[in-house]
């Protein structure tokens, strides 16, 4: 075998590697993974090929296993870690791996310490980038999802590759931290420099969602669609950011359609599109929409994927498809997130698919000001509030339900819901 040489990534970094094409084929997976791309595995396989130990790549592909949610992929990623533990690596690459275990074990917050300390020293890790801005969002912590990016900027320009994907990174933080003014402008100079990057297109249309601009949040999906439907899964999250426009501006009709012929689509398997189907049919029967059979459809695929605890976020869409608490057993963040919130919203949400409404106050009411803490984005969350409105008011919890709308006027002063979920007695 050849000895393992230094390399380098299109922005510097040194790669162990046994020879350029490896290094050139895991440069090409880390932006394919970072631009949306349908096929990261292609060079994925190639940089394997080329050097079977290379200790970047090695850890990108249990990056990837622990990134597709699936319970069952955790033993596999579990497994090329202590491949790649047993390789030669320089101290940058030594803490991925180190970040590997950590997600291996559930210690999310050990990993972004990690990823983090790697950005200090190496600003320009986009892969550490990347990767840190996904677990801060699934944890909860807007602020990290925008100073990390921030940091980075002060350290990127735009000659360099990726400054648009960072910028639609930090533009999204700056939305989940309320400065929407400052994310919408990042936003759309993202969206200028890249508009294929999906990313840029959904902080905008996020800051739109938010101040209850449906009718031009929804021109503005449309109007890029062209551009970002080429992306991976995540262009069923725009699909969904769409219909979810219709939803807002009271077209629950319009949003259903949309639901059949691009959420659903073929019909999704990724876990987080799932929570993009689940959560619209959840707002369409807010909305007084029958959708028939709908619901189990998504539970039969939700049967597929389940077989254990990976988000907390996840895993309460899972029980609002299944109409039962999936297993939730699981170890490290994610069983803390559970026995602070989790497990709660989770009987919360089968409640509420069973018509108990008594229920879904006395498990929710408690525990609503945590939501965040199973991370997501306050229009992914908000979903979780308006079930617990709908049960305050047909449990006629009329001082709950007018806490809540108080509560959700204060982020959102011009929202707009359906007419049954605002129908509060004096």
């Amino acid at each position: 075998m050849a000895a393992a040489a230094v390399h380098r990534d299109r922005l510097g970094l040194e790669l162990t590697a046994a020879n350029g094409e490896a290094a050139r084929a895991f440069d090409d997976t880390v932006w394919a993974y970072v631009g949306f791309s349908r096929e990261p595995g292609v060079p994925l396989k190639r940089a394997l090929a080329a050097d079977p130990q290379m200790p970047m790549t090695l850890c990108l592909q249990g990056y990837f296993f622990h990134l597709m949610g699936l319970p069952g992929l955790a033993a596999k990623a579990r497994t090329v870690f202590d491949s790649v533990s047993k390789t030669k690596a320089n101290p940058r690459e030594k803490a991925h791996i180190a970040a590997l275990g950590a997600w291996c074990d559930g210690e999310l917050e050990r990993v972004t310490a990690l990823l983090d300390g790697i950005l200090a020293e190496h600003p320009r890790d986009f892969l550490a980038l990347k990767l840190a801005n996904y677990l801060h969002f699934y944890m909860g912590d807007a602020a990290n999802v925008r100073d990390g990016p921030a940091r980075a900027l002060k350290n990127w320009d735009e000659k360099l590759p990726g400054y648009g994907h960072l910028l639609a990174l930090h533009a999204f933080g700056l939305e989940e931290s309320g400065d929407y003014a400052a994310a919408e402008r990042a936003g759309r100079r993202a969206t200028e420099i890249n508009p294929a990057d999906p990313w840029a297109v959904h902080a905008v249309a996020h800051v739109m969602e938010m101040q209850d601009r449906a009718a031009e949040g929804a021109q503005w999906i449309e109007s890029l669609a062209q551009h970002w439907d080429g992306a991976n899964f995540f262009r069923f999250h725009l699909w969904w950011h769409l219909a979810l426009m219709h939803w807002s501006d009271g077209r629950p009709e319009r949003a259903l359609a949309l639901y059949d012929s691009h959420v659903w689509a073929n019909g999704s398997s990724e876990n987080l599109s799932l929570c993009n189907d689940i959560s619209m049919l959840a707002r369409l029967e807010l909305a007084g929409i029958d959708v028939d059979g709908r619901w189990d459809a998504a539970a039969a695929v939700v049967r597929e994927q389940a077989g254990g605890s990976v988000l907390a976020f996840v895993d309460a869409h899972y029980a609002l498809a299944l109409g039962a608490v999936p297993p939730l057993e699981s170890r490290g963040t994610t069983g803390r997130v559970h026995g602070a919130v989790g497990s709660a919203l989770c009987e919360a949400a089968v409640a509420w698919r069973a018509k108990d409404h008594a229920r879904v106050v006395a498990r929710l009411a408690p525990v609503h000001r945590e939501l965040r803490r199973i991370g997501g984005s306050h229009a992914q969350r908000d979903l979780f509030i308006l079930l617990l409105l709908d049960s305050a008011l047909k449990t006629n919890n009329m001082t709950l339900a007018k806490t809540l709308l108080a509560e959700r006027a204060a982020q959102r002063p011009a929202g707009k819901l359906p007419r049954n979920l605002t129908a509060v007695k004096e």
